[in-house]
């Protein structure tokens, strides 16, 4: 064909995008593709679909193009549109090819989905372009596709919950208050021996035999009971690290977690040394005006405790909300025995943890107690992940038969306390929520929260004390086996809660 037919054909082929007015056609006008479908189930979260489209069917599609393509063909010799049927057809059907060829695949796509009873809970897996047309006979492909799994939904009502509480009294206030001025606290470097709650800088390094697997300087950790990597934690740490001083090596062995990204490593005892540098002790600011300026513009510290209460009260209600959560996700898992592919468990992890992250500091806790949390993640991520997961379907099953679903007063709620967390305008937060392809998790988020909401509305309840959490294990944002380190999402807090800033050093 010649450059200029060449371009002719392209100007005729895209001037209303013939490929799009086909695929948004009307699909109750289409006749049905005759298509033979087989489908195999190697788990039961996937299927792998073959499918055969008939040449009766390809040829209708081309005929279809070919009339759409009529009224606008130019073909050098004839007047627009007037143009041999035969003619156009000879001129122009290769270059029709790859629209034909979407407008089968997007058509098939739907009438699968259509006919067949599972649940996609992802895109189709499949190459595009090796897929052909055949010169002749049906045009065979085949993809691999991620499903809910098939169960009975379990009995959820009149579940018997316990409901862990605390009195928030002076003493709780005064714990926290002493929390939140240490984060403005100065480490003084002392001569002494370390003792408990005390900080050490040190030189780390991690060894399997003689090879040294990653080394990490002048690091800063109290001397607490646990101390947590992303992929290990080393128990007794304050036992190991008692009577240490400036100069002193202590080791100990750890092994990393069977989900650490490091494969050749996992499940791997390694050798652990600590080289201390440097003890320092903390020493508390003083809480005068100056103070209470630093920590959010407080008048007086009567208003401060105030803060920390309600800090205090929204981070017990987290605590009640996950205790629940986990026992009702204990409960309805309990004959979920379906095994989820680790390709979906790797790639949902991430997608869990940023949202566990995001959580904790919508309920106003420290960086230290996120990255503590963050830790324990990522060392069990594809246990964590496939509880998670098994959750959501079966919350998704009970929200179907329950009509529960997402209203746009529920999109706006949460889009507006986002908007708030990131201190930008609501419209804006909608259009990045939209552009990253987030609105589908938030309306499971706001699926899910309505379904435990009426899972619990179901439920009885028995109040159990609820144990203080954390303060025991001090978390590092490191890897034992080398992995590279993540940063922690941010987010901000509204309210008298949201004058607790952090510093941005308060070493």
């Amino acid at each position: 064909m010649a450059a200029d037919d060449q371009a002719t054909a392209d100007d005729a082929l895209d001037d209303d995008d013939l490929a799009g007015d086909v695929l948004a056609g009307d699909a109750d006008e289409k006749q049905p593709l005759s298509l033979d479908i087989t489908v195999d189930s190697p788990s039961a979260c996937e299927r792998h679909v073959t499918v055969i489209i008939p040449r009766a069917d390809i040829a209708r599609y081309f005929d279809d193009a070919i009339s759409e393509l009529m009224p606008k063909a130019t073909v050098p010799g004839f007047r627009i549109g007037r143009a041999p049927r035969k003619l156009v057809e000879s001129r122009f059907r290769k270059d029709m090819g790859d629209q034909v060829k979407g407008s089968l695949l997007m058509d098939t796509m739907s009438q699968v989905s259509e006919e067949q009873e599972f649940s996609a809970i992802s895109e189709p897996d499949f190459d595009f372009d090796a897929v052909e047309i055949p010169d002749e006979g049906p045009m065979t492909f085949e993809f691999d596709l991620e499903v809910r799994p098939e169960f009975d939904v379990p009995e959820w009502k009149g579940l018997k919950l316990k409901k862990p509480s605390r009195e928030i009294d002076e003493e709780a206030i005064e714990e926290q208050l002493a929390a939140v001025l240490s984060r403005y606290s100065t480490l003084v470097p002392v001569e002494d021996k370390a003792k408990k709650g005390d900080s050490a800088v040190v030189n780390i390094t991690f060894s399997k035999g003689d090879e040294q697997v990653s080394a990490h300087e002048e690091i800063t950790v109290r001397t607490l009971p646990g101390l947590s990597f992303h992929d290990c934690t080393i128990e007794e740490f304050d036992k190991l690290m008692k009577g240490a001083k400036a100069g002193d090596t202590r080791q100990t062995t750890t092994t990393i977690s069977s989900d650490a990204d490091r494969e050749d490593l996992r499940g791997e005892e390694l050798a652990a040394a600590f080289e201390v540098l440097e003890i320092k002790r903390v020493e508390l600011p003083e809480l005068n005006q100056e103070m209470l300026g630093k920590l959010g513009d407080f008048e007086d510290e009567t208003q401060l405790r105030e803060a920390i209460a309600d800090s205090l009260q929204r981070q017990l209600e987290y605590h009640q909300q996950q205790e629940i959560r986990r026992q009702i996700t204990e409960t309805l898992t309990e004959s979920a025995n379906w095994d989820l592919p680790p390709e979906m468990l790797q790639r949902q992890g991430k997608r869990e943890l940023e949202r566990s992250v995001m959580e904790l500091r919508a309920s106003g806790f420290d960086d230290q107690a996120i990255q503590q949390h963050e830790n324990e993640l990522r060392q069990n991520a594809m246990s964590s992940t496939a509880t998670s997961l098994k959750e959501h379907f079966i919350l998704e099953r009970i929200a179907e038969e329950e009509e529960l679903d997402a209203a746009e007063e529920d999109f706006n709620k949460e889009i507006a306390l986002i908007a708030m967390q990131r201190s930008e305008s609501p419209r804006r937060t909608r259009a990045r929520l939209e552009k990253s392809g987030a609105m589908d998790s938030l309306r499971n988020q706001i699926i899910e929260r309505k379904v435990l909401q009426l899972i619990e509305e179901h439920a009885t309840f028995r109040k159990t004390k609820l144990k203080p959490p954390g303060g025991d294990v001090e978390a590092v944002d490191r890897a034992a086996a080398g992995a590279a380190t993540t940063e922690i999402p941010e987010a901000k807090q509204g309210g008298d809660a949201e004058k607790l800033r952090e510093p941005a050093d308060h070493t």
